[in-house]
């Protein structure tokens, strides 16, 4: 058995969700934001993030078309069709950084995690238009386009801006 957390809330919700095996893998703790990144920081990573995959996305629609010339005008490698989805989906990755940084103390873990799975959830667009007919290659380009995301996007977020180290108060 682990050591109880220093940042315990004791509250009975929390403290049956940091008792499972599964919080304690994930490094659930809920250090309540005690060590979340520096705003500044959390800033600059997520502007990182976004332009380094807008700019990722655009390179891999222009790759694609230069692969495969008959996607020439497919819709999705419009750039105005990418940039908004990526913009939304990267915008919505740099806001789970904080708000995983409030509930572990390692918010580095469950953040891959969830980087992980929320990465393939999202292929199941990109499935639902190949089974309706959409070009093979197009569509590869676009799990492409996925993984390159989550491969910009969560190092960006946890490197440039990490979790600061916890400070103990006496009082908690």
């Amino acid at each position: 058995m682990s050591a109880p957390s220093p940042h315990r809330s004791g509250t009975p919700a929390q403290t049956l969700i940091e008792g499972t095996r599964a919080a304690r893998t994930l490094g659930l703790d809920f250090p309540r934001g005690a060590n979340q990144p520096a705003l500044g920081r959390w800033v600059l990573a997520s502007l990182v993030a976004i332009a380094a995959s807008v700019l990722a996305c655009a390179v891999l629609a222009a790759a694609g078309i230069a692969a495969f010339p008959d996607t020439a005008g497919y819709e999705h490698f419009q750039f105005a069709d990418y940039f908004k989805l990526t913009v939304v989906g990267v915008g919505l990755a740099c806001l789970a950084w904080p708000a995983v940084a409030w509930i572990s103390s390692r918010a580095w873990k469950p953040f891959l995690w969830l980087a992980v799975a929320v990465t393939l959830v999202g292929l199941a667009p990109d499935a639902w238009i190949l089974a309706k007919g959409q070009p093979p290659a197009a569509v590869g380009v676009l799990v492409l386009m996925h993984f390159a995301l989550a491969l910009i996007t969560y190092p960006a977020l946890v490197f440039i801006a990490p979790q600061r180290a916890a400070s103990l108060s006496p009082g908690r």
